[in-house]
């Protein structure tokens, strides 16, 4: 059974910086997409960005230059750097582990960041 854990968020001003990470165990993480996505009070889930099994990566316009997607393949961990924190980038943050060929999608529980003066 894949379980997966984040970890890292919190309160933190505008202009501020948050580390996410994402503990994956059960499953051949390598192999995986992984992402991160961020879904706001109210609003849907969307997508932040993806890292594939190679190490591309796809970011949403919306954090390209502020944001970086990381991965350990031997410690199974999903990152997230994020940097020049804004109000709108408050939410819950979610990992992804897929393997769209094999339809296995697993969903950690989040973790909540709060960018708030």
């Amino acid at each position: 059974q894949v379980q997966v854990v984040e970890s890292g968020g919190g309160l933190v001003q505008p202009g501020g910086s948050l580390r996410l990470s994402c503990a994956v165990t059960g499953s051949s993480f390598s192999a995986y997409l992984v992402g991160w996505y961020r879904q706001a009070p109210g609003k849907q889930r969307i997508l932040v960005a993806s890292i594939t099994s190679g190490g591309s990566t796809n970011y949403a316009d919306f954090v390209k230059g502020r944001f970086t997607i990381s991965r350990d393949n031997v410690l199974n961990m999903l990152y997230l750097q994020m940097n020049s924190l804004k109000p709108e980038d408050t939410g819950s943050y979610y990992c992804l582990v897929a393997r769209p060929s094999m339809n296995y999608y697993y969903w950690g529980k989040g973790t909540l960041v709060t960018v708030s003066s």
